[in-house]
């Protein structure tokens, strides 16, 4: 199985990359995937969608909708896929730390 080495600790991912044991994350786990995903630096609109993405599913066990995500955090749908290039919603539930959304 794929990992990622975040500050001498092993972090188990899934075939498709997803952390297996999300409460592992932290944000030195979002910019190693940051890395990964050809993402130089971490914007305050990275944090603003990463953060939002984690306490949504927290909330409600599922990633929201690419529809939502924008209204709640004010981003158009072109600034997100810009911030995350793997696609939106994809890409944002890896660097948050979450299972790989249905549908992706």
């Amino acid at each position: 199985m794929p990992q990622l080495w975040v500050n001498g600790k092993e972090i188990e991912l899934s075939e498709e990359g997803f952390m297996v044991h999300p409460e592992l994350w932290s944000e030195d786990v979002a910019r190693a995937f940051a890395e990964g995903e050809h993402i130089a630096k971490l914007t305050d609109d990275h944090w603003k969608v990463i953060y939002y993405v984690r306490e949504y599913y927290q909330r409600f066990r599922i990633a929201p909708m690419i529809r939502k995500l924008c209204k709640d955090t004010g981003l158009q749908l072109k600034e997100i896929e810009s911030l995350f290039p793997s696609g939106p919603a994809k890409g944002a539930c890896k660097l948050a730390g979450l299972p790989k959304p249905t549908g992706c």
